[in-house]
């Protein structure tokens, strides 16, 4: 199995390591996090470390694919995630995004997310994704429209989790 390593014109886009402890700290305990993405329980960088490795360290040995760190090309600094995640809840598999507040509107998670598109569809052979996304969280909703997703009604897997809707796109063969 290879690592995943993309870059676009602005960003370069790798799986997640140990090492990104003190980034993941800082992304899961971001207010918008905690309010639409939930709270994780990340207290600490023990808890950043045994994040990363029963979350995106254990999808990529699983599947092959996970969430993936997000940087800019110039100065490597981490700035957010993107990646492909495989939920027992869902048929096929779902996009995922998170960006640190100082680097939001600015097109980098339509970059990112487009990048991991193209790698979902061509490297991996997906053929359909799904979003799951808080019905509150206007500008991700706006996010995947420009990427191409369509609504597919409310999200009903998770009994406490109300609110949240499902996007899916179609995504051509090579």
């Amino acid at each position: 199995m290879q690592a995943l390593e993309i870059q676009t014109s602005r960003l370069q886009i790798r799986w997640l390591d140990l090492d990104d402890a003190a980034f993941i700290y800082r992304l899961v305990n971001d207010p918008d996090w905690l309010r639409f993405i939930g709270d994780k329980t990340v207290r600490n960088l023990a808890d950043a470390r045994r994040y990363l490795q029963n979350g995106p360290l254990k999808m990529y040995r699983q599947f092959g694919f996970g969430l993936n760190r997000v940087a800019l090309r110039d100065d490597d600094t981490a700035i957010g995630i993107c990646g492909i995640l495989q939920r027992q809840s869902l048929p096929y598999p779902d996009l995922g995004f998170a960006l640190l507040p100082e680097f939001r509107s600015r097109g980098y998670a339509f970059e990112a997310a487009s990048a991991v598109l193209e790698h979902a569809r061509g490297q991996l052979g997906i053929s359909r994704l799904a979003a799951i996304l808080s019905g509150a969280n206007e500008a991700s909703a706006s996010l995947l429209t420009k990427l191409g997703f369509r609504s597919a009604g409310d999200y009903p897997a998770a009994a406490d989790a109300t609110g949240l809707d499902l996007y899916q796109i179609d995504l051509p063969g090579r």
